[in-house]
C-alpha cells in the first residue's frame, strides 16, 4: 500500500471563533489540535499563529512556542511554518525562520485574493527563498496561478531551492484557480515538465476539500492536505468538531484508494527533509 503524507492545515488566517468554536487560536490550543491530528494519522502540521484577538501575527516566540510543542508531543512531525500575507508585515512574515521548522510555504508571485492582493513581489520573494536556504529550511511551493511553478523553477535556477521541491497547489479560492478536475490535470503535467521530480499535493478550500484529495489520489500525489484553515465543516450541516476528524475523513480516502497514511520516518524521506530532532 502507498504512503500518503497527511498535511493539517490547523488554524489558517481566516476562520475565527465565531465560525467554528474549535477552531484553535492559542499556541497551547494549537498544540493540542496538532497532538490530535497527529494521533489520527496526520505527520505534517501547517503553522499560522494568532495574536490573542484572533487576527493573524508574526511573533517568532508564538511560532517557537507552537512548534516546542509539537515536537514534544508528536515524535517525528513535519513542523511547516507559514510565510503567508493575509494581514501580515511583509517585513515581518520571514521573522520565524530563524527557529529552523522543518519545512516553510512560499508563494512565488501575487494573487487576486476575495477582499485583497496576497502580494509576493520578487523581491519579497527572493528573500524568503534566500532565509530558507540559509536556515536549510526546505520550502512548499504555494501554486495560485500557473506561472507560480514557472517562479518556482526561477528559484531553482538561481540556487536557492532544491531541484525537487514540494508543491502544492490551491484550488478553491475566488478569483484564484477554481477547483477543476481538468486544470489539476494541467497544472499536474506542467509541473512534471518543468520541475521533474518534484513532490506534490492540492489543497481544495472549504467544500471543494474532499473532492480535490480525491482528484490528487487518483493522479499519484504524495500528500493530501486537510485541517481548519481550508475548511471548517464535515458537512453542509454540520461543524468539525476538531481537526483531527478532518484528518479521519482524509484517512479514509486514502484507504478508499488502496493506500495507507505515511508514517513520520516515510514522510520525511519522500521530502528530503533531514532527521527529527
Amino acid at each position: 500500500m502507498r504512503p500518503i503524507i497527511i498535511s493539517v492545515a490547523i488554524t489558517g488566517s481566516v476562520p475565527r471563533r465565531k465560525d467554528n468554536p474549535a477552531l484553535p487560536v492559542l499556541p497551547v490550543e494549537q498544540i493540542e489540535s496538532t497532538h490530535a491530528a497527529y494521533k489520527a494519522g496526520a505527520t505534517l502540521v501547517h503553522i499560522h499563529v494568532r495574536n490573542d484577538d484572533e487576527s493573524p501575527s508574526s511573533d517568532p516566540d508564538r511560532f517557537a512556542e507552537v512548534q516546542a510543542g509539537v515536537r514534544k508531543h508528536c515524535p517525528g512531525m513535519i513542523v511547516q511554518f507559514s510565510t503567508g500575507g493575509r494581514g501580515r508585515d511583509p517585513a515581518a512574515r520571514g521573522l520565524s525562520l530563524v527557529h529552523r521548522p522543518d519545512m516553510a510555504s512560499l508563494s512565488t508571485g501575487s494573487t487576486n485574493f476575495p477582499t485583497i492582493v496576497y502580494e509576493n513581489p520578487a523581491a519579497l520573494v527572493l528573500d524568503l527563498a534566500t532565509q530558507m536556504k540559509q536556515f536549510e529550511i526546505a520550502p512548499e511551493i504555494e501554486i495560485f496561478d500557473l506561472s507560480h511553478i514557472h517562479g518556482a523553477k526561477w528559484l531553482i535556477d538561481a540556487g536557492l531551492m532544491p531541484p525537487r521541491p514540494h508543491v502544492q497547489f490551491v484550488m478553491g479560492v475566488q478569483n484564484a484557480l477554481p477547483a477543476d478536475e481538468h486544470l489539476l490535470d494541467i497544472l499536474v503535467a506542467e509541473t512534471r515538465r518543468v520541475i521533474p521530480g518534484a513532490t506534490w499535493t492540492a489543497a481544495g478550500i472549504g467544500r471543494h476539500q474532499s473532492q480535490v484529495m480525491e482528484w490528487a489520489l487518483q493522479r499519484g500525489a504524495n500528500a493530501v492536505r486537510t485541517g481548519m484553515e481550508d475548511n471548517i465543516r464535515i458537512s453542509r450541516d454540520r461543524l468539525a468538531s476538531g481537526n483531527a476528524e478532518l484528518v479521519s475523513v482524509a484517512v479514509g480516502l486514502i484507504q478508499k484508494h488502496g493506500c495507507r497514511p505515511a508514517t513520520p520516518a516515510e514522510a520525511r524521506n519522500a521530502l528530503g527533509l533531514r532527521a527529527a530532532q
